[in-house]
């Protein structure tokens, strides 16, 4: 699906609300129907079926895209980025996973927007490893966090504490900090050309998930768990602990140690453990298609 099918944002304030206006007349999909459409998207390549769900989440990308406007880019081509991530997203998507494809695609939406943005900052001309991006991308609101906004360099307690929560060194914070601070001032008044109005600090990026992205992943999360226990119901009590000690612990059980808990080899355990997962998987894939005739039957 070609970028320029999707409504396009015309410079200033006036623009984006009209873009926003236009994108708000796209029906949202229901989950039935979007398993449907990204079906016949995967299985057929049906361009209809792509735009529909590509069209369907502009609105996500463009809560997604408000979100990096403290960074002095303009707002029509940061949302023209995230509509490239969410392109993306609908062309990997599997809908045999059992998520919602706003869950999956928020990721792609922000990947694409963050390298946008790094792209052309003139400032950040510099490594973009892993841990750097996630310090440009956080250190302002870390510095609020700690209410380190004075001007100037950082106070070495603020360097180390940043430093350990994002996983970069010192002298990386301090380079950062200096780079960011020495753009612009947060006071200063935006450019007029971007068709922004107020101060630079007015616009500052807020890194918690919109309220919409939120409740979408919390779902989503309730609903797997619950068809998790449900497939876990198929196990009998040997296979249940193997599963859950190899599969589901945070630091899994090692064979040695279930192998001396059932006085079993290693070789058993771990084949316990295949047939295990094995299971659960026909069960939840069961599972979601039980739900999907569910649903067309109360559609119907």
């Amino acid at each position: 699906m070609a970028r320029n099918s999707l409504p396009s944002i015309t410079a200033g304030e006036g623009g984006l609300n009209r873009y926003l206006d236009e994108i708000r007349k796209f029906p949202m999909l229901e989950p039935q129907e979007e398993y449907m459409l990204a079906k016949r998207y995967a299985e057929h390549a049906d361009r209809d079926a792509a735009h529909r769900l590509v069209t369907s989440h502009l609105r996500l990308v463009a809560k997604i895209a408000m979100g990096y406007r403290g960074y002095g880019l303009p707002i029509g081509e940061v949302v023209s980025e995230g509509n490239v991530g969410l392109m993306q997203a609908v062309k990997k998507f599997d809908p045999e996973r059992g998520f919602r494809l706003a869950t999956y695609a928020m990721w792609w939406i922000k990947a694409s927007i963050q390298e946008y943005i790094l792209r052309s900052w003139s400032l950040v001309k510099m490594g973009t490893t892993a841990n750097q991006k996630r310090l440009f991308f956080n250190l302002r609101r870390l510095k609020g966090k700690i209410q380190a906004i004075e001007d100037g360099d950082l106070r070495h307690e603020h360097v180390t504490e940043i430093a350990t929560k994002l996983n970069v060194s010192e002298e990386e914070v301090v380079s950062m900090n200096r780079r960011l601070s020495g753009d612009a001032s947060l006071n200063a008044p935006m450019r007029a050309s971007e068709g922004e109005s107020g101060q630079w600090q007015d616009w500052l990026v807020d890194d918690h998930e919109s309220q919409e992205a939120v409740l979408i992943e919390q779902d989503e999360l309730e609903t797997r768990r619950n068809m998790l226990s449900r497939a876990m119901a198929v196990l009998n009590e040997r296979e249940r602990r193997i599963f859950a000690a190899r599969r589901l612990a945070e630091e899994p059980v090692t064979l040695e140690e279930l192998s001396a808990e059932f006085d079993i080899s290693r070789e058993r355990v771990r084949q316990i453990e295949v047939r295990a997962f094995e299971k659960v998987q026909e069960a939840v894939q069961k599972d979601a298609l039980d739900q999907a005739k569910a649903l067309r039957v109360v559609d119907a």
